[in-house]
């Protein structure tokens, strides 16, 4: 029995990984669509739980797991969606494929 409870304990602990939130600065959000392309995008990264991108103040949340990314590879990840992330600039490919809306002062024309 104690090797049963051994064995369950070790599996919910390595199910458990050390989760961290971030808060990624994404300055050249500029509509809904941003926030849907950024957040469905960082869903395919292994180890992201959970985004949620606030187009008022520009910020990108994210919950991770430490054990199986990082930092750096959200901000790269964001940058290959075509948006900038941090210091990290927007891939500039990905960024001329992006629907004007989603553009540098896209909203203003119409």
């Amino acid at each position: 029995m104690n090797f049963v409870i051994t064995i369950l304990s070790f599996l919910i602990i390595a199910c458990n990984g050390e989760h961290a939130t971030i808060s990624v600065n994404t300055p050249t959000i500029q509509c809904g669509m941003c926030q849907k392309t950024i957040e469905v995008g960082l869903k395919k990264i292994a180890g992201v739980n959970n985004s949620t991108v606030d187009l008022a103040t520009k910020k990108t949340k994210v919950i991770y797991d430490i054990e199986k990314t990082d930092i750096k590879s959200i901000e790269k990840a964001i940058s290959n969606l075509g948006y900038q992330a941090n210091e990290q600039l927007a891939d500039p490919t990905s960024y001329e494929s992006l629907p004007a809306c989603c553009k540098i002062g896209g909203m203003d024309h119409k």
